[in-house]
């Protein structure tokens, strides 16, 4: 089953899993084209050029036994969800000892991460069945807020081992009237991934109870998104939004988005800007002129790029040259680019390094496959300078940004405590 959310949305597409009791994967992906989804990290206020130029095209992963749910996530290959729910159990810190699970599913990372947890008793199991539901809750939200994408669904063995199964119909009835109301917060909030900050502290601090206002000036930083701060809270985006939203509309409380979010740099975001290398990036393609053009353009854009025509070869040269992106064409003799991504995602060392899959073709079912054995973006052949330099530039500050924020939180993590006070029930009162 494939197809577009023109031809059906996705609460219809989920109830013929449920109705059929089908055991598989859906896979859906955000039109890069379409930027007016309410829940995505682009707003319905940003133009169309500004989206694409970002890489929009999101990609969202549900797995299924039986017609229920067992495990959702946006497939983007990282743990930093998984982070912020682990943070009121006071373990976030817990995952920096992890080695890379063995029996890691290729799509579900997250998912073989937080089996570790619980076989290692970080979490209990009523924690790990909570923090699952709200993983699956805060997904389908996303996907119940999208109108323009593609899909397909395929079957295939159930994810192991199992945690827990939800009910679809229940969950997609008390999310869609979550999507409703968050409707109504517009346009005073816009984007879950806009960051609140305080704006007229004397006026919050008379009007709020101590509790609250504490726990609003521990988390309203500018830095923390809704949807992290829900996280952090253990409650739902809706609550959040909610208790905050009277205040924003007085002005009481300003939201960043995530733009300017990221123009106030972090001092280690300002560090990166005056101590830099020079990227390194394997480019694997068996076409002589291709590997050639690939060069010639990053070395004379100040990249040092080694080309590689041999698939096997390149899976042994890239353990010794660590490169910081790999550029992998899909077919090839031998070791095709699927393979080939999928044997470098289940090493630790290329675990979040940014892969990006050259292709002639641009079928979606293409871009499927890629992504499920852990590609990190596409480019279609034959691409322009600009198109190939575009993304990067964009994967290489992405890692340079996330190798540096995770060396300044593991310097910083003895000092971080987690304020436990919950403001929304504070500010109900």
């Amino acid at each position: 089953m494939q197809g577009t959310l023109y031809e059906i949305d996705i609460r219809s597409i989920l109830q013929l899993i449920e109705l059929g009791q089908r055991t598989g994967e859906l896979l859906v992906e955000a039109y890069s084209s379409h930027p007016y989804s309410i829940s995505g990290d682009y707003t319905p206020t940003q133009p169309y050029q500004e989206v694409k130029s970002q890489g929009a095209g999101l990609f969202w992963l549900v797995f299924f036994l039986n017609g229920q749910i067992a495990y959702a996530a946006q497939n983007d290959g990282n743990l930093s969800r998984l982070r912020d729910y682990l943070r009121p159990h006071k373990a976030n810190g817990a995952l920096e000892h992890l080695e890379c699970p063995s029996t890691a599913s290729r799509n579900a990372p997250e998912y073989a991460y937080l089996w570790v947890l619980l076989e290692k008793h970080v979490l209990t199991p009523a924690q790990g069945r909570s923090i699952l539901q709200s993983m699956v809750n805060e997904t389908l939200f996303d996907l119940l807020s999208l109108h323009h994408g593609y899909f397909v669904f395929e079957i295939s063995p159930a994810l192991e081992p199992q945690l827990t199964t939800l009910e679809i119909a229940p969950l997609v009835t008390k999310i869609m009237k979550q999507v409703q109301e968050w409707k109504q917060f517009h346009p005073h909030i816009q984007s879950l991934n806009q960051c609140p900050m305080i704006a007229d502290r004397p006026q919050l601090k008379t009007s709020l109870p101590t509790n609250a206002f504490k726990s609003l000036d521990h988390w309203a930083d500018g830095k923390t998104s809704l949807r992290q701060m829900a996280r952090y809270l253990n409650r739902d985006l809706i609550t959040v939004a909610r208790a905050i939203y009277p205040y924003v509309q007085k002005g009481w409380i300003q939201l960043l988005s995530s733009t300017a979010q990221n123009q106030s740099a972090m001092p280690w975001e300002r560090e990166l800007k005056t101590a830099k290398r020079v990227p390194r990036i394997v480019c694997v393609d068996d076409n002589v002129a291709v590997v050639k053009t690939v060069e010639q353009i990053l070395q004379a854009n100040g990249y040092e790029v080694t080309a590689i025509q041999d698939p096997l070869e390149a899976l042994k040269l890239v353990f010794q040259l660590q490169p910081d992106l790999i550029l992998c064409d899909l077919a090839m003799p031998k070791l095709d680019g699927y393979e080939l991504c999928g044997m470098l995602r289940q090493s630790t060392a290329f675990r979040q390094t940014p892969i990006i899959v050259l292709t002639g073709k641009d079928a979606f079912i293409d871009r499927v496959r890629a992504r499920m054995v852990g590609s990190t973006d596409y480019l279609t052949k034959p691409f322009g300078v600009s198109e190939l330099l575009l993304l990067v530039e964009k994967y290489l500050d992405l890692r340079e940004l996330e190798i540096a924020h995770n060396n300044s939180s593991m310097t910083n993590r003895s000092e971080q405590k987690l304020e436990e006070t919950d403001i929304t029930k504070s500010a109900s009162m």
